[in-house]
Formats: structure tokens, C-alpha cells, sequence
């Protein structure tokens, strides 16, 4: 695989992106999005896990923090991200490196366990991907955004400044993996915690604090909670502000053609 498979531009935004950090914001979400993964997880072990854009290494943070696995790695296409991550001082990480976005320097089964969180829906040649990552890992976590609604394709703006170019339900990724020969294991559907949209509306977007506005981010949520539980899984992917899972080699590949 060639290393120019990654668009320039693309390598030059992330390397910007690392160098404009906002640590408290990228940790606050990293809390929950390693939460997601410690929770689709339990009851198994993990040796080795790889994370594979890993960014500034907030999720690795947390995951170490609660001794997830005594050995953690990360690759990153960002060279600030990759600087950032070794400023850190984490615990338990073995090694951090710049890769070239679809090529893990890794042999076959290498990691009991890859992570990818938040990472599919800004790539380019996404089965690309996860042929490598069935390649090198057993298992693999994959968390998403669920960025598709209908009329999608008149917010391509507001998706594109996040990065975001595919956009995926969760009917749409299972469909994706399993045509790549990944076997769902478990999965979980979250929606934005809402000290997460506090700190949206107050500190990124600069907007009042107000107790009404409080009591509606807080009843918003409930309610949407609520109903998930109550209607089931049909419903509660429909609420989703991301959706996890955790996957296998299937016993039988696909044939695509």
C-alpha cells in the first residue's frame, strides 16, 4: 500500500488540528468514549491493545487510568498528535507512532484488541482499514457518530468542519462490517451526556448559563432515556449520538464478488 493513499490536505488539517488543542473539552468527551469501551468489553481481557487514531491520546489516558490492559499502544497520522501522546506520561503505554493512515507496521494478530473510536467516519478508504485492522488484531472496538438523518446531504457543511465525510447508523456500520468479515459480539448505543452539551452551549458555544436552559438539556436527555428503554432497540438507535461495538474475525469470510 502506498503511503500517498492519504490525501495531503487531509495529513496537513489533523497535524493543524493537534497543534490547536483543547485539552478539557477533548478529555471530557475521551471520558465517556473510553467508558463506552470498558462497558462493551466486560467480562473479557485484553494484553495488548492497540488504538489505531489515537489522536492526542485522551481515551488512552482513561483506559490506563482504569488499568483496561497492562499494555497500550497507539498509531496516529498526526505528528503533533503523536508528540502530544508522548508529553503525557501515560501509564502502560508501550509505544506511540506516526503511520500512514491505512498501513499498521504490525504483524498478523499482533493485538489481542484494536480500538477505533471516532476514527471511520473521517476516512477516506474505510474498508481499506479494516482489512488492516482484521489483519492485526483478534478483536476490534469501533465507536461511531450517528451523523445520518434524513436530509443529510444539506448539512454537508456543518459535517465537514468536524471532518466528518462518511456518515453511518447503526444498521449502516453492522452492514459494513459484516461485508468485511467482522462478527458483532456486543454492542451499545449512547447519547451526549448532558454535562457534555453544558459544556457545548457554555463554553465552545459562549452561550448564557441560564437554569431553564439547564432543565432543558437535562429533561431532553431523560426523556430520550427513557424511551429507549421503554421501546426498545429500534428506538434507542434512533436516539443515538454514537453507536459501539465490539467485533470478531467471523469464522466465514465474505465473499464480495
Amino acid at each position: 500500500m502506498q503511503e500517498s493513499i492519504i490525501s495531503g490536505n487531509v495529513k496537513t488539517a489533523y497535524d493543524q488540528f493537534y497543534e490547536k488543542h483543547d485539552e478539557a473539552w477533548r478529555m471530557l468527551g475521551a471520558k465517556y468514549k473510553a467508558q463506552h469501551i470498558i462497558d462493551v468489553c466486560r467480562g473479557l481481557t485484553f494484553t495488548n491493545v492497540l488504538e489505531v487514531g489515537a489522536g492526542d491520546g485522551s481515551i488512552l489516558k482513561f483506559l490506563s487510568d482504569h488499568n483496561f490492559a497492562p499494555e497500550l499502544n497507539a498509531v496516529e497520522i498526526s505528528a503533533s498528535g503523536v508528540e502530544y501522546i508522548q508529553s503525557r506520561g501515560i501509564q502502560n503505554l508501550k509505544s506511540v507512532q506516526v503511520f500512514d493512515g491505512y498501513k499498521l507496521p504490525f504483524g498478523d494478530d499482533s493485538f489481542d484488541l484494536i480500538i477505533l473510536s471516532h476514527v471511520l467516519e473521517h476516512v477516506e478508504h474505510e474498508r481499506l482499514l479494516l482489512r488492516e485492522i482484521k489483519r492485526v488484531a483478534k478483536h476490534c472496538v469501533i465507536e461511531v457518530p450517528r451523523d445520518y438523518k434524513a436530509g443529510v446531504d444539506k448539512r454537508i457543511k456543518h459535517f465537514l468542519a468536524y471532518g466528518h465525510i462518511n456518515v453511518y447508523t447503526p444498521t449502516s456500520l453492522r452492514y459494513l462490517l459484516r461485508t468485511e468479515g467482522f462478527e458483532v459480539e456486543n454492542d451499545l448505543t449512547s447519547m451526549i451526556e448532558p454535562e457534555v452539551t453544558r459544556f457545548n452551549t457554555y463554553i465552545n458555544q459562549k452561550k448564557t448559563k441560564s437554569l431553564v436552559s439547564n432543565l432543558r438539556i437535562a429533561a431532553e436527555f431523560t426523556v430520550k432515556q427513557s424511551l429507549s428503554k421503554i421501546l426498545g432497540k429500534k428506538v434507542s438507535e434512533q436516539f443515538a449520538n454514537a453507536y459501539t461495538v465490539l467485533c470478531r474475525k467471523a469464522t466465514e469470510q465474505p465473499e464480495l464478488f
